[in-house]
């Protein structure tokens, strides 16, 4: 063997034995690695909280559901003023909005209340559907109107007018005012002058004071 090969065995001998070189290098490997993924994982986690920048990702739309409504709530409560300046409150036990662009409002478990002049008021529906532009309530089903004085008002597929305090149905109506009680059709109603008025087999009862 030549004098060339001898020293490159040699060499290649001191690097590969035991407690040489090699060894050390690689038992540095196995401690640093471990420890520079470590630091390099933290950093890429908290990297995008701590960037001033915006951030930006695709997704899928075939795999990411899209929702279907704008807002939910449950127990939401509406606020308004009427013309005169009464304050009134429409509280639902869930509302659905279904697009910021959209103003109504599709609520169940429809509680209004507002203020007359001579005491509260209150307005009861299942369903409802309210419009935040005009403070116009459409109930397409039954809805409950009582009132101070033993005021009564049961109609369905009504419109309630917040502002103005009126409502007309498109349903047979049945109440009570002081002087009596009433049926009819289809009605309209003043509910702040507690004037009604009836279309179709309208009937009256009145009851005489004492």
């Amino acid at each position: 063997m030549s004098d060339v090969a001898l020293r490159v065995r040699s060499e290649r001998q001191r690097w590969a034995q035991p407690g040489g070189r090699h060894d050390r290098i690689i038992a540095l490997a196995n401690r640093g690695l471990p420890v520079s993924i470590g630091v390099l994982f933290a950093f890429l986690v908290m990297a995008p909280l701590t960037m001033g920048g915006d951030a930006s990702f695709v997704l899928d739309k075939n795999r990411v559901e899209v929702a279907k409504e704008r807002m939910k709530l449950r127990e939401a409560r509406y606020r308004g003023t009427d013309t005169k300046g009464q304050p009134f409150e429409l509280d639902a036990g869930s509302a659905v909005q279904k697009s910021s662009a959209e103003p109504i409002v599709r609520i169940a478990d429809m509680a209004a209340a507002i203020r007359l002049s001579d005491g509260p008021a209150t307005l009861t529906a299942p369903t409802g559907r309210y419009d935040m532009d005009s403070e116009q309530v459409n109930v397409d089903g039954p809805i409950k109107v009582r009132g101070p004085n033993n005021y009564t008002l049961d109609t369905d597929n009504a419109v309630v007018d917040l502002k103005s305090r009126r409502l007309r149905s498109t349903g047979a109506a049945t109440g009570t005012v002081r002087q009596g009680t009433f049926r009819g059709d289809t009605m309209r109603a003043d509910l702040e002058a507690r004037t009604v008025t009836l279309d179709g087999n309208a009937r009256l009862r009145f009851t005489p004071r004492k």
